[in-house]
Order: C-alpha cells, then sequence, then structure tokens
C-alpha cells in the first residue's frame, strides 16, 4: 500500500496523525469568490501549480511507492494497473488529449509496460478500482493488479461546489447535528491485490484479506443520494454475501462521511439498518474532517484506512463530531482513539450519480 496525503505520506506516519486527531484543512489562498477558502492540500505539490501537473505528481509517486511497498517491479509484465480519479484536472486545463493521458504517462513513467484502466464514477471510483481488480483477478485476466485513485483540488472544483452548495463555511463535522457541509481534499493511494497463492509464493507480506466487493446505483440524482439508502444497503449485504460474513461480525466501517447533511442522514440510515441489532456494532469512523473530500481518491485512500484499522486495532477520532445525529445508534469515534477488536471492516464511498460501493477487508497476517 501507500498514499500521499495533505498530512503527509509515511504509510504509519499519517495514521498516528488522524489518530492523533490532527487535520490538514486550512485556508487556501483563491481570487475568485468562494463559499469557503477551506481546503486539505498536498504541500509537497504546491497549490498553484499546473493541476494536470499535480495531478500527474501525485500519482506518479504513489503509484511507484506501492510497487516499491510491496516488492514488485514497476515493469513486471503479469501486474495489471487500475487508477480511478473524478474530473482530476480536466475542468482547469486546455490541453487537447484523452481523458486517462495523466494515468498513461504516470504509468509509463514508472516503468510500467502496459496501459492502465481508468475508472471515472465520481466519487466512488477509488473504491471502484479494488472492484475491478476483484474481477479480473477472479476471472483469470490478471495475477496481480496495482490500483487506487488520484484526484486534486482546482479552481474550478471550487468554483463548482460553490455553486452547488455543498461546502461548509466553518469545517467538514461528519455525522454532527451542526452539519452543513463538506471540505475539498486531494491525495492519492494505491494497494496492491493479488490472490492469497501468488503472494505466499514469492513471501509477501499480507496487510489484509479482500473478502468481498460490491456496487450498486441508487438513480436518485445527478448530486443527491437516495434518502432512504436502500441502495447502499443493497450493496453492502452484496458484499458480505459471498465471504458468509454478517453485519455482526465487523468491527470496524470507515464510512464515506462527508459532512453533507443529505449524504449523512443517508449513510445514518443505512449503518442503524445494518448494525442496529449488533452489540454492540461495529466502530464508526472516517478521515474527511482530516484529509478533506478527495473526490475520486476518496475509495483508495480510505481502503488504506479501512487496513490500518484492521492491523493497528484502532479507529481515529471524528474530527468536529460533538453532537452525533439522534437516528446514527452505532458506535461512533469521538474524543480519541476507539479500540477495534474485530478482524473485519468495511470501507464505503457514495458518489454523485448514485454510485455506491462497498469493500470487505479482514486482517491479514502481516
Amino acid at each position: 500500500m501507500a498514499w500521499t496525503t495533505p498530512l503527509g505520506d509515511d504509510l504509519d506516519g499519517v495514521w498516528r496523525r488522524l489518530c492523533a486527531g490532527e487535520s490538514a484543512i486550512a485556508p487556501v489562498p483563491t481570487s475568485h469568490r468562494l463559499r469557503t477558502t477551506l481546503a486539505a492540500v498536498v504541500p509537497s505539490v504546491p497549490y498553484g501549480d499546473d493541476p494536470g501537473d499535480r495531478q500527474h505528481a501525485l500519482a506518479e509517486r504513489t503509484l511507484r511507492a506501492a510497487f516499491e511497498h510491496a516488492g514488485l517491479a514497476p515493469d513486471d509484465p503479469r501486474v495489471s494497473v487500475v487508477v480511478g480519479t473524478s474530473y482530476a484536472a480536466h475542468l482547469d486545463t486546455l490541453r487537447d488529449e484523452p481523458l486517462d493521458a495523466w494515468a498513461v504517462r504516470a504509468a509509463r513513467r514508472v516503468g510500467h509496460p502496459h496501459p492502465p484502466v481508468c475508472a471515472v464514477t465520481a466519487c466512488s471510483a477509488g473504491s471502484d478500482t479494488l472492484v475491478i481488480a476483484d474481477a479480473l483477478i477472479r476471472a483469470g485476466r490478471s495475477r496481480i493488479c496495482v490500483v487506487g485513485g488520484v484526484d486534486v483540488v482546482t479552481e474550478a472544483k471550487r468554483l463548482a461546489h460553490s455553486a452547488l452548495g455543498t461546502m461548509s463555511r466553518t469545517g467538514l463535522r461528519a455525522f454532527d447535528t451542526s452539519h452543513d457541509g463538506m471540505v475539498l481534499g486531494e491525495g492519492a493511494a494505491f494497494l496492491v491485490v493479488e490472490t492469497a497463492a501468488g503472494a505466499a509464493a514469492r513471501g509477501a507480506a499480507v496487510h489484509a484479506r479482500l473478502l468481498g466487493t460490491a456496487s450498486s446505483n441508487d438513480a436518485a440524482g445527478l448530486t443527491m443520494p437516495d434518502p432512504t439508502g436502500e441502495s447502499v444497503t443493497t450493496a453492502v449485504r452484496n458484499c458480505l454475501r459471498p465471504s458468509r460474513t454478517a453485519p455482526r461480525d465487523i468491527g470496524v466501517v470507515c464510512a464515506h462521511g462527508t459532512g453533507t447533511p443529505l449524504n449523512d442522514e443517508a449513510e445514518a440510515a443505512v449503518l442503524t439498518r445494518l448494525f442496529d441489532d449488533a452489540d454492540p456494532g461495529p466502530t464508526v469512523f472516517g478521515t474527511k474532517g482530516a484529509l478533506g473530500h478527495s473526490l475520486g481518491a476518496t475509495g483508495a485512500i480510505e481502503a488504506v484506512a479501512t487496513v490500518q484499522a484492521l492491523r493497528h486495532r484502532v479507529t481515529p477520532p471524528l474530527p468536529g463530531l460533538r453532537s452525533p445525529l439522534s437516528g446514527l445508534r452505532v458506535p461512533l469515534s469521538t474524543g480519541g482513539t476507539v479500540g477495534a477488536d474485530g478482524t473485519a471492516g468495511i470501507s464505503l464511498t457514495l458518489g454523485f450519480g448514485g454510485f455506491n460501493t462497498c469493500l470487505l477487508f479482514e486482517r491479514g497476517a502481516a
């Protein structure tokens, strides 16, 4: 695994900062009239540089780090690369090139011999790369997949979300009664996915097992989720079913947790419906109050966070959570770190256009 986030790029170092309750959200200069100047940007790719160059830099350095962490050569012909994003830098650049050119360029720069598959499913794109990897490996089309998401904050995205009214003027407070919107973030994350037999044969460290993936679409609107959360519930149940994992077996949930009232309330309905009968139920945490909402990268970043919660048996606090929504009847990670003793965890993403994805992980041996 590897990630590049507004809190850094060291795998365990970023996790420690999340668990300490640190947040990278801060005012970011702009020449436009925005709903808020708050955002979470990656310091090592300075905001204000060309957005396309920033997207490429995040993709290349994090992809290279994932190959290295897994002990794989980037030019290994057995490997497939799958990359997800939302709009990347395309709203801000005038480059006349294919929409996946940044991903092709990043793969080529690290020495990979094949063009990558590029998924563009809004905020679920990073998660959906793992869905694709799962399908490719099970079908025998690939032996090893390096998958993840990359996205950057841009002026056009800030203007667009200002117009939509989705951004908070004061900060991202997921599942809090005072929530009033999200804050944009950026970053990249990649995970290496292969069969258990293949990992054992090459002596690879197994940080987690990907037990299930599932996706759905609620078709409720271009930006608004289905408030009942029924389609998200379907995705979770379809994700758990093949491995015969029951809701009571889940120890941690990395929630989408955008801080927007519509998303939070729909997700709260899902979590309550699924885990209300579990005792005590999984601990729910999220990363967006610390890292911002990185759109097409968030699913991959939060997949890494879910694996980290299982590895370290702890969940970080939900930043800004003071007064939880009354309808959310599951344990929330508040005030500080909370122990996570369960062996299984899920990561949820809910994207514009009704894209919903659930990933199920089990703690590995590493």
